[in-house]
């Protein structure tokens, strides 16, 4: 194959490597070392390389490959605003910053590039989501667990003489290959193995006696879901006597997990039978159904029927039924809260129509009328009774939950 060097790149290590007339790698090279970094059509992939450099970060030792902050500044990031709202007529004060009065060296320790500092200075609500696509993923993880009330994981620095590959950090975006038997190896492996393959770097973690509960946080494709089955795998071969719950999101990705469990323990079946895998919804209907009988959950087409004729009683109603119906599942449900305090006082992430504690009450009393009404309803079926939804609610109030996921 034949190397390019790319000019234009501000990272000097880059090149190009030709594959056919239109797909190139770029790599980056230097006497010690050649790091595969990226593959896509000549134009893209010389426009990836130019945006980015390799470097240590001063604070943590881990090494990144960080968006260079100054072709970013041409990316505007767009205003969404509901257009069935009524926008008050005064308007909206900008919403306040979100880590404005955080110094330089905390920033620093969660992993944020230098010259992004900021730029994360001026992020508020609307323009996190934007900037976390630019940050490396333990940056960007941070930023997101202090925007929500969390206390990050603060990154364990390297010494001086420390590999800035060796870091744990490091470790999500990098894979060292120490001779050519190890890369061929890695490159002749059937990817229906590599679906279960566990790093040695990631085996601490699936083998460790932890003192209680644990998380694992990592961008996508950093091999949690894998950890997570060898997890479960560890820990039934440990205990012979254990059963082990591993749960997801959806049907669909438990199906998936469940594809791969069997791949990983296909000598032995028995194992397998001691491992329940189950979308978290389903784990939850079955516990629920086990002790107390037939779970009666709101559907979404309930839930919106609800709220849209509680909106109608509603003099001070000016939303749409999209905007609300969202912000009942985006917020509402989303974060489970049960009072007008609670919903005053949230912070809306994502959602891009800034509300005014006026507006924010208007939709309370929507919410909660709907609810009650929704839960009487509710009732009078279980027993039989018809009654109009119109009736005064005699002071009843309860909330219509459902399984959802959180986070």
């Amino acid at each position: 194959m034949r190397f390019h060097k790319l000019d234009k790149a501000r990272d000097h290590r880059f090149w190009s490597i030709r594959v056919n007339d239109d797909i190139r790698l770029i790599v980056h090279k230097t006497d010690a070392s050649l790091m595969l970094c990226y593959v896509d059509h000549h134009d893209r992939a010389y426009q990836w390389a130019e945006r980015r450099k390799l470097e240590v970060h001063p604070k943590t030792g881990a090494a990144q490959l960080i968006e260079i902050r100054e072709t970013v500044q041409e990316i505007a990031i767009p205003k969404y605003v509901e257009r069935e709202v009524v926008i008050p007529s005064q308007p909206a004060a900008p919403k306040p910053p979100l880590f404005a009065a955080m110094a330089d060296n905390e920033l620093l320790s969660y992993g944020i590039p230098s010259e992004w500092l900021a730029d994360v200075r001026k992020a508020n609500e609307d323009s996190l989501f934007e900037l976390a696509n630019h940050l490396p993923a333990e940056a960007a993880e941070a930023l997101l667990d202090l925007a929500t009330g969390g206390t990050p994981i603060v990154p364990r620095p390297l010494t001086t003489a420390g590999d800035p590959f060796a870091h744990p950090d490091a470790q999500r975006r990098f894979r060292v290959m120490k001779d050519i038997e190890e890369l061929a190896r890695a490159l002749d492996y059937p990817w229906e193995k590599w679906s279960i393959f566990l790093h040695p770097s990631q085996r601490e973690m699936v083998e460790r006696d932890y003192n209680g509960p644990a998380r694992v946080a990592g961008s996508a494709g950093t091999g949690k879901t894998v950890v997570a089955l060898h997890r479960a795998v560890f820990l039934a071969r440990s205990d012979p006597d254990a059963r082990v719950l591993l749960t997801t999101f959806s049907d669909t990705l438990a199906n998936a997990l469940r594809t791969k469990l069997r791949r990983l323990i296909g000598n032995q079946p028995l194992l397998a039978e001691r491992i329940d895998v189950y979308a978290i919804d389903a784990i939850g209907r079955r516990l629920y159904d086990t002790q107390f009988g037939r779970a009666h959950i709101a559907s979404p087409d309930a839930i919106r029927l609800a709220v849209s004729e509680s909106a109608g009683q509603s003099a001070d109603n000016k939303f749409s039924e999209r905007f609300l119906f969202t912000e009942w599942e985006e917020v509402v449900d989303a974060w489970q809260l049960r009072s007008w305090e609670a919903y005053r006082d949230v912070q809306r992430l994502g959602r891009k129509t800034r509300l005014p504690a006026a507006q924010r009450a208007a939709l309370w009393s929507i919410f909660e009328r709907g609810a009650i009404e929704s839960e009487r309803a509710r009732t009078d079926q279980l027993s039989g009774t018809v009654r109009s939804t119109s009736e005064p609610s005699r002071g009843k109030k309860a909330i219509a939950i459902r399984f959802r996921r959180c986070g």
